[in-house]
């Protein structure tokens, strides 16, 4: 899959990881964190433009997203591509695998990422012991299940300028959650996969992007997204959906 192993080290551990607040160890004591840690398999870097998983493959691991960004994307009967989500730090990557057996998505990575490989069979072994940790995993689960409500209404209720608003939004709230600076985004993706992702033209989201930019919302430097007023992006996307 052009993925490189690297070692396991002090602080590749759970327990030391940043992320640790926002991952599967969320509220584990110290001895519940070490069975944690023996369960990783192992950390996997992979780089720009590689595959972590396609679909077809058969579901063997979850994969937590340690540093970078990647794109999960599905591809129709016909050949269409359709971007369903840009997992970044702290998220997890696979659950689509779960109920079949196999991957339903692919997974690529739009940078140099780091992920943790969480076998899943010993995964589900651990969650009957670890009342904190099934508690914390369905708790992941739900989350997944709300981001694919909300991306629903997004591309059904929303205007093309609403939409690139509240992608914008989503990932400065997500940023913020890691503890990040949430204000200056670093966009990975292109233009044309946000569009993908939103149901837009290309030309229809960097329309998006000149218009709120024009209205001072945000600054825009290359890949780098700058928000200038949180609380107006902010108000535009509620004063729209209330108009839906």
């Amino acid at each position: 899959m052009g993925v490189a192993s690297f070692e396991t080290n002090l602080k590749n551990r759970c327990s030391s990881c940043s992320l640790r607040e926002i991952c599967l160890p969320l509220g584990l004591d110290a001895e519940e964190l070490d069975k944690l840690d023996r369960l990783v398999k192992r950390r996997r870097r992979v780089f720009a433009g590689q595959h972590l998983f396609r679909a077809g493959d058969s579901f063997q691991a979850l994969a937590a997203v340690r540093s970078g960004f990647f794109k999960i994307y599905e591809v129709s009967a016909g050949g269409l591509e359709q971007i369903t989500a840009f997992p970044m730090a702290g998220e997890l990557m696979g659950l689509d695998g779960i109920s079949s057996g196999a991957h339903i998505g692919n997974a690529i990575a739009l940078e140099d990422s780091e992920v943790c490989e969480i076998p899943f069979p010993r995964l589900e072994g651990l969650l009957s012991d670890l009342p904190r940790l099934q508690h914390q995993f369905h708790r992941l689960l739900s989350s997944a299940i709300a981001s694919d409500h909300n991306l629903m209404m997004v591309l059904g209720t929303m205007t093309a300028e609403l939409k690139v608003a509240a992608f914008l939004l989503n990932l400065s709230d997500r940023l913020h959650a890691r503890a990040e600076p949430a204000l200056v985004i670093h966009l990975p993706m292109s233009r044309e996969d946000i569009g993908n992702h939103l149901g837009l033209k290309l030309e229809t989201v960097s329309r998006m992007f000149s218009k709120l930019r024009d209205d001072g919302l945000i600054r825009t430097e290359g890949r780098k997204t700058e928000i200038c007023n949180y609380e107006a992006l902010k108000g535009l996307c509620v004063r729209g959906s209330l108009r839906a």
